[in-house]
């Protein structure tokens, strides 16, 4: 660990810091694994020309006074404004906080675990957090301002997101078998 920086080996699945204690992934199962794969392909053609879209993206993330941490949101978002000026050795694992992140819920995550990576990815400068919960047909809209709640019958839509529409509705279709 170097002064400053928690830096944690590279796992199969990740590892991130969380809580003030290394926390490895959940190897996803289909449920998380389609649910990410649809906000991926939603975000990544909404964000042709403004950014880049990646999943299991590892980040370097660092609130003001904290410690730089590892953390790896299951989709992320980074503008190209933001991604201009790292080198390319920085692009890899960004020394930063996406400006947009998804976390799909997994059976076993704890809330509190949860709340801490919502909490550190705001103040570390994120825009948004969008939490995907499987279970309840949900969505989280979090930002530094409030929390918006969507059921199935809600649009995820936000200002860090111009132009960006996803009904939840077609989101969850993703787990309709045929």
């Amino acid at each position: 660990m170097s002064i400053g920086e928690i830096v944690l080996p590279q796992t199969k699945p990740e590892t991130e810091w969380v809580r003030g204690r290394a926390l490895q992934k959940a190897s996803p199962q289909r449920t998380h694994s389609r649910l990410q794969g649809a906000m991926m392909m939603q975000l990544d053609r909404w964000a042709a020309g403004r950014g880049e879209v990646g999943p299991e993206w590892r980040f370097r993330v660092a609130p003001p006074g904290e410690v730089r941490r590892p953390l790896v949101p299951d989709v992320a978002y980074v503008s190209n404004e933001r991604l201009r000026p790292l080198s390319d050795k920085d692009l890899e694992i960004p020394p930063l906080a996406p400006d947009v992140v998804v976390e799909i819920l997994s059976p076993d995550d704890r809330r509190a675990d949860l709340d801490d990576k919502i909490g550190v990815y705001l103040r570390a400068g994120s825009s948004l957090m969008i939490v995907v919960d499987p279970q309840q047909w949900a969505v989280e809209l979090h930002d530094r301002a409030e929390i918006a709640r969507l059921d199935e019958t809600g649009t995820i839509e936000h200002w860090a997101l111009p132009d960006f529409s996803y009904p939840v509705r077609e989101l969850f279709a993703v787990l309709r078998r045929a």
